[in-house]
């Protein structure tokens, strides 16, 4: 079992994975990355270093954690009135996020602190969960709609792939066609 897996979800060990999360985002917009180092974070956290390491590990295992964090989504994907509209204000928005400076950092630091992929994991599930609701919500309208797991291999993947290993380009046109090739229906119609 991994440390995260261990740390019980409220109380005290909740305020400290605030407090220390609030630290690294505001120490990177401050002195940025390479100054980074996990003495800093704990006094700025108010903790102790010794703290920080039994809980991450290590500086990047933390930046890991707090990277999952904020590619978390905040709110339920919009309601576009059918399916292909949502779908592709999502997969727009996924992408413009996904693919900013902070976004591909993000990625990053998700993936490079997480060598057996639990984060990988929680940030697939994030997405995997947008996309349920959006073909939950076409259900609910009696749309045909394709399983998550289609969407995810038809959207999502080369979303991704294109993000981290070929961002020239990139445009919510890309997104668009990649809806419409899952759906069937023209790039162009009724945006």
């Amino acid at each position: 079992m991994s440390r995260k897996q261990m740390v019980r979800p409220g109380g005290r060990s909740a305020r400290v994975q605030a407090s220390v999360h609030t630290a690294v985002r505001e120490l990177l917009s401050e002195v940025g990355r390479d100054a980074l180092t996990v003495p800093l974070v704990a006094q700025r956290a108010g903790v102790t270093p010794s703290t920080i390491y039994r809980r991450w590990g290590d500086l990047q295992e933390l930046l890991s954690d707090v990277a999952v964090e904020r590619l978390r989504p905040d709110t339920a994907p919009g309601d576009h009135g059918d399916l292909r509209s949502d779908l592709a204000a999502w997969a727009e928005q996924f992408l413009d996020e996904m693919a900013s400076p902070s976004g591909r950092a993000y990625v990053r630091d998700a993936l490079l602190g997480d060598p057996d992929g639990g984060n990988a994991g929680r940030c697939s599930a994030y997405a995997a969960e947008q996309i349920d609701a959006l073909l939950a919500r076409a259900t609910d309208r009696e749309e045909n709609a394709p399983d998550v797991e289609t969407v995810m291999d038809r959207v999502v993947a080369p979303l991704m792939y294109r993000i981290l290993f070929r961002p020239a380009a990139l445009d919510a046109a890309y997104a668009r066609r990649l809806v419409a090739g899952l759906l069937g229906t023209e790039e162009g119609s009724g945006q």
